[in-house]
């Protein structure tokens, strides 16, 4: 099945993508891992140890896994859907951010 056959759209595919991430430890290890890969993508990048980019999908995935596997008790929409989960995941997080998602 694609992405297009489920969903439409991002919009369609977003409410689906947080009844996937009910449980708050999910979302919060969900959250440290962003900003954790935005910690060490800027790190990597202003001292120009482009290696430490390689971490990044491991930081990232490693938490949201670790979150689905263990407290969500579910399979990571990422597997289904790699693209919109990985906006997901952005988009999620900057609900945090902004007050709009419980941390």
């Amino acid at each position: 099945m694609s992405e297009q056959s489920a969903f439409r759209n991002f919009s369609e595919f977003y409410p689906y993508y947080l009844e996937e991430h009910s449980d708050v430890t999910c979302r919060r290890l969900h959250f440290v891992g962003s900003l954790l890969v935005i910690i060490v993508a800027l790190y990597a990048i202003t001292t120009a140890k482009l290696a430490w980019l390689l971490l990044l999908p491991v930081i990232g995935y490693g938490f949201a896994w670790v979150g689905h596997f263990f407290f969500e008790k579910n399979r990571p929409a990422t597997f289904k859907y790699p693209l919109y989960s990985l906006m997901g995941d952005w988009v999620m997080f900057r609900d945090i951010l902004i007050g709009r998602i419980r941390f």
